[in-house]
Parts: C-alpha cells; sequence; structure tokens
C-alpha cells in the first residue's frame, strides 16, 4: 500500500480554539469533560474510563437515538504517547462493554473497517488560544466517523465559550 492510499484513509481537522492549551487539554484527558463534549450532536457519553498514561486504557461508551433505536457504541484503546499540554496519541478499536475489542462488522460497521485505529492530538499554543490538529488514521475522510468528528468539535467549541 502507498502513502497515497494511507492518506485517503486519515481525518486530519485542525481547529483553532479561544482557550489556553492547559483548558484543551483537560477538556481530552478529564473524563467528566471529554464527556461533555465528544461524539456527534445527539450522542451521550456516560462511561469514560481513561488512564492517562502510557499503557493506560480507555473505554467509552456512547449512545445515540437513531431511527431504528437507541444504539450504544463502545471504544476501547491504549495510550501509546503522552506529551501533557502538546500531544496525545491513543489507538481506538470498537469494544464490548467489558472492553474486550470486536470485529467491527460483527456489530453492523462495513466489512473494511479496520479493526484498529490511531488518534493522535497536537496541541499548540497562539494568541491566547490553542491550534489542535487531531488525525484519526485508518478512517476514511469522506466517512461518517469524519463527519462525527467535526461535529464533537463543534460541542468542544461551545464548551469553551
Amino acid at each position: 500500500m502507498t502513502d497515497d492510499i494511507r492518506a485517503l484513509d486519515t481525518v486530519r481537522i485542525e481547529r483553532t480554539l479561544d482557550a489556553p492549551v492547559e483548558v484543551v487539554w483537560q477538556m481530552w484527558t478529564r473524563p467528566d469533560l471529554f464527556a461533555s463534549w465528544y461524539g456527534p450532536a445527539g450522542a451521550t457519553i456516560d462511561v469514560v474510563e481513561m488512564d492517562i498514561r502510557i499503557g493506560g486504557r480507555r473505554l467509552i461508551r456512547m449512545q445515540m437515538d437513531t431511527p431504528g433505536g437507541a444504539h450504544e457504541m463502545w471504544f476501547t484503546g491504549e495510550h501509546v504517547d503522552i506529551v501533557e499540554n502538546r500531544r496525545l496519541v491513543y489507538t481506538e478499536s470498537m469494544a464490548d462493554a467489558d472492553g474486550n475489542v470486536v470485529v467491527p462488522s460483527t456489530i453492523g460497521m462495513p466489512a473494511d473497517h479496520p479493526e484498529s485505529t490511531t488518534v493522535t492530538v497536537e496541541l499548540e499554543a497562539v494568541d491566547g488560544g490553542t491550534t489542535m490538529v487531531m488525525t484519526h488514521a485508518g478512517i476514511p475522510s469522506g466517512s461518517p466517523g469524519a463527519a462525527g468528528w467535526n461535529m464533537a468539535f463543534d460541542k468542544l467549541v461551545t464548551g469553551l465559550a
């Protein structure tokens, strides 16, 4: 696979936020704050476990009302790189309620959905605010996941106001 093809399976979103880096960092690393903005419009996050250290586990439950009824998704992963107030990298996989990785196609995801993806968040202080660059490797740029990230970041901006 060439780098050009891999680049097609990456969501990269850059936002300039009107908040100091330390506050944006907390929005990513404090479970109560993360739950306040994560997920697309209409989603609620009622389980957030984050062990913010290299090798520390993450477990998130997202619930949404859909035309077919209530739907829940579990995500698990591990923190692989942490530079406080600067860089956060973690893996993400679909999971069951116990945090066991599940094959995405067994829960209705497309057959080509990867079993594991990587999220990288980079923060930089600029003019009293923060430039945030989030890269989600393994998710196509035109996918529902990309739209979900943009909706989540809209909620993040509102939460920071």
